[in-house]
């Protein structure tokens, strides 16, 4: 299974997850993004682009680069090449806002239209509901938990995937890695429903697809979650 197609989902929040100096250098993009200097801000994103969505690590507001921007209210050119680098518009923060929410609340009017979700997979806010709460059930099956152990989605405290973004990707398609499982989870949306590819890297057979539905988890070995 290929992730370097599809869009990354970093669900990293604590520090202990990740080795010293890549925190060292999401603290730089963080606290770069909070005060607006956008050169520091795409240089970190030059050596590690799949952050161009993250927040700041043991961080309560959840804002990536992007509701920072329209926090801001900065310029058209940079907030554009924020999306050019994969910014989602649906991505929420921790309290549920979206960029544009933000740019709205503080008067950045120049920055909602560009801001503003482009839906190119619409679904009804209650299928988005409904499909994120079985595919992290899922995650945590998955990650361990069908054992009776903490699952590692649990164990890291991991910001789990939300469906909303697949439906603004050209290819709506997402990988999430979970640390300590050396592989994770790639989600494809389909329709209504999510098809999801897990394996562990180190594990031989590892390999499987479980397919997600408004009405739960179809299994790979045919039983519902």
């Amino acid at each position: 299974m290929a992730e370097e197609s599809s869009a990354h989902w970093d669900g990293v929040v604590r520090r202990s997850a990740i080795k010293e100096a890549w925190a060292a250098e999401r603290d730089r993009m963080s606290d770069a993004a909070h005060r607006g200097d956008w050169p520091t801000v795409f240089a970190v994103l030059d050596k590690q682009p799949e952050w161009v969505n993250s927040g700041r690590l043991e961080g309560r507001s959840g804002y990536g680069p992007l509701h920072q921007a329209a926090w801001h209210g900065t310029d058209v050119e940079t907030v554009g090449r924020l999306l050019a680098r994969g910014a989602w518009r649906t991505l929420r923060s921790a309290d549920g806002t979206r960029a544009v929410d933000i740019a709205v609340q503080r008067g950045h009017q120049h920055l909602t239209p560009l801001l503003s979700p482009a839906y190119r997979h619409p679904l009804p806010q209650d299928v988005l509901d409904r499909l994120r709460a079985h595919l992290h059930r899922l995650i945590h099956h998955r990650s361990g938990g069908a054992a009776g152990r903490e699952d590692l989605a649990t164990k890291h405290a991991l910001r789990l995937p939300d469906p909303v973004v697949l439906t603004e990707l050209d290819v709506p398609r997402l990988w999430f890695p979970v640390p300590g499982m050396y592989g994770g989870f790639h989600i494809k949306l389909q329709g209504e429903e999510l098809s999801v590819d897990s394996w562990v890297r180190v594990v031989g057979g590892s390999e499987r697809t479980d397919l997600v539905t408004v009405d739960g988890v179809q299994l790979h070995e045919g039983h519902m979650l």
